[in-house]
């Protein structure tokens, strides 16, 4: 099941509702949702989407989630599918917020080590 996208609006708003103030401390742009799917450039069409960025340039720190990747990617999943991983996507950019405003990068470092290595497996596959 595919929900519109102002469905998943709407459980977005839900979720983000429910973490704590204190996560939202400069994040001057709060959590935004773009329509658009935003497939990972390094892989070929198709293959791997990025579902959220934390962003921090010169309109300020926000979180965008992509709709039309979480489409991509979770054709068959029900609502409570969808709710985890818009949950799951929304705690790990605020981790990426949250590191970044204290001047940390473990998890910046542990992304990029699961991309070096599913680019790895891709091009042994």
């Amino acid at each position: 099941m595919v929900p519109t996208y102002e469905q998943m609006g709407d459980w977005l708003e839900e979720i983000a509702g429910g973490f704590p103030d204190a996560f939202f401390l400069d994040l001057d742009g709060g959590i935004q949702m773009e329509e658009r799917a935003l497939p990972d450039p390094d892989f070929p069409p198709g293959e791997m989407y990025i579902m959220g960025e934390y962003v921090h340039d010169m309109l300020g720190r926000y979180i965008v989630l992509y709709y039309g990747s979480f489409a991509a990617l979770l054709p068959e999943e029900d609502e409570e599918g969808w709710k985890d991983e818009i949950f799951a996507t929304v705690a790990h950019e605020f981790t990426h917020h949250l590191e970044e405003t204290a001047g940390l990068h473990a998890l910046d470092d542990k992304d990029a080590e699961f991309l070096r290595q599913a680019l790895e497996e891709y091009g042994e596959g």
